[in-house]
């Protein structure tokens, strides 16, 4: 037996407790015996209330509906201010012949389509104006879902308030939520913000206090908060990792989730940007001693490191969920940067010492998001094709002729991937451009022509284009 179903049970039992009779089923009519409460002095009866849809209860008279009499104590009916009104010197009571000597109230009830006990919930809160015992009633968010529309219907505020006490301290199913949110406009103000708060986002601030930026949305703020937990410090950031790519993935808010994700790379872009900006800058070179010089530069690239693969995992999200079209428009832009990183893999001894893995991680950072591209997973203009390919090219280029092959040389399976990727880029680009882009891939061959066939297939489809006649040109 479900709570709810026993609570019902529980409450029927103890109103027949105070009467002779059983508690009524709910066909129960005016000529079932009435339940009965201390100090009784009046006879309130709830009758059913036809729905309009249905013709035959609407012809019947009100004395063949539906109906069950209680015996009340006027006394305990003030508390609501429903009946507190009813009660007043407007009040007239019926003759006393009709209600064996008391006074005759009437209630209607709307007639519920599917419950077993129409009265239930009517019952249940006559009860408590005599008891007030609301722990002894509310035992769970049906509970209180079922008796709250009653004592908001009779102004008992003193239920209500503790219907709402329930259940702003206790989990709710869907079900329960959707009624939650049914009967919210009906409640007190404050009541009704204290289960709203659950449910609902604030209303946003038009702009943050600072600046007049638009505010993030409780949405953006928590997957904000998750993208920081999976790629700061998490104890298991494998995991965390996982869990918040699935939650990216499922989120049904495709702007959303980009929008977080665009923050989060100009975020860390910047980061690795200003490291590798210290590191480059001839300032800081002669500003301090050789060695203080070596101990910061190595926390400085090593930082750097951190922040790459920190891009590389949003990288990854990106181009999985489609939304790199930004990502990458950034990534072709940043001259300045690999400027930088030229200068540091140039710098054998420093990065090979201190970051060996770097140029793993910028080529294959540099790599998906080429990869997006030729693949159409990321669509973006001619223009930013073009900026992709010539700002990134020298680093390739750098990587490959400076770096130990068991890092990043010619045989890396990364560099390797990245020439035929820049490759298929530039074909899909004017004869103009990939003139001038394929004459700075000279270097992708090697002494054994055989080497490298996606070299000489990239320069047999130049000529092949080029050597056509231009469309419309007369012959």
């Amino acid at each position: 037996m479900s709570l709810r179903k026993r609570q019902r049970s529980a409450s029927s039992s103890r109103l027949s407790t105070l009467s002779s009779s059983p508690a009524p089923h709910a066909a129960a009519s005016a000529s079932s015996p009435p339940l009965s409460f201390p100090n009784a002095d009046l006879v309130l009866r709830l009758h059913l209330d036809p729905c309009p849809d249905d013709d035959a209860d609407l012809d019947a008279g009100e004395d063949h509906r539906p109906s069950l009499d209680l015996h009340v104590s006027s006394a305990s009916l003030l508390r609501s201010r429903y009946f507190a009104a009813l009660l007043s010197d407007r009040w007239s009571p019926a003759p006393t012949s009709a209600a064996g000597g008391h006074g005759h109230l009437s209630l209607a009830v709307a007639a519920p389509r599917s419950a077993s006990h129409p009265f239930h919930a009517h019952v249940e809160v006559v009860r408590l104006l005599h008891t007030l015992d609301f722990a002894g009633a509310i035992h769970s968010p049906a509970d209180a879902l079922d008796i709250l529309p009653v004592a908001l219907q009779l102004l008992f505020d003193a239920c209500v308030e503790a219907c709402t006490r329930f259940l702003e301290a206790v989990p709710w199913s869907p079900d329960e939520e959707a009624r939650v949110l049914e009967i919210a406009p009906l409640l007190p103000a404050d009541e009704a913000a204290d289960l709203l708060a659950r449910i609902t986002p604030p209303q946003a601030a038009s702009a943050s206090a600072a600046g007049g930026e638009a505010a993030r949305s409780p949405s953006e703020a928590m997957l904000h908060g998750l993208i920081h937990s999976a790629i700061h410090g998490h104890p298991v950031p494998a995991a965390t990792k996982a869990f918040v790519a699935m939650l990216l993935k499922d989120y049904p808010s495709r702007d959303c989730v980009q929008k977080v994700l665009d923050e989060a790379f100009l975020s860390r872009l910047e980061t690795v940007k200003e490291l590798m900006g210290k590191y480059a800058s001839p300032d800081f070179r002669v500003a301090v001693d050789s060695d203080e010089r070596d101990a910061i530069q190595r926390l400085n690239l090593q930082s750097a490191v951190l922040n790459v693969r920190h891009l590389l995992w949003l990288i990854e999200r990106m181009v999985e969920m489609r939304v790199a079209g930004n990502a990458v428009k950034l990534w072709s832009e940043q001259a300045a940067l690999t400027a930088d990183l030229q200068k540091l893999l140039n710098d054998v001894d420093m990065w090979k010492n201190i970051t060996p893995g770097l140029p793993v991680l910028v080529t294959r950072c540099t790599l998906r998001f080429a990869n997006s591209v030729v693949n159409g997973e990321t669509i973006v203009p001619r223009q930013v094709r073009t900026k992709l390919v010539r700002s990134w090219l020298p680093v390739l280029n750098v990587c490959r002729n400076m770096v130990q092959p068991m890092q990043c040389g010619y045989k890396s399976p990364n560099c390797q991937e990245l020439e035929e990727t820049f490759l298929q880029i530039i074909s899909t680009l004017p004869v103009p451009d990939a003139q001038e882009l394929l004459q700075q891939c000279l270097g992708f061959s090697t002494r054994n022509v055989d080497d490298c066939p996606h070299l000489i297939a990239a320069f047999k489809t130049w000529f092949r284009r080029a050597g056509r006649a231009p469309q419309g040109a007369e012959n």
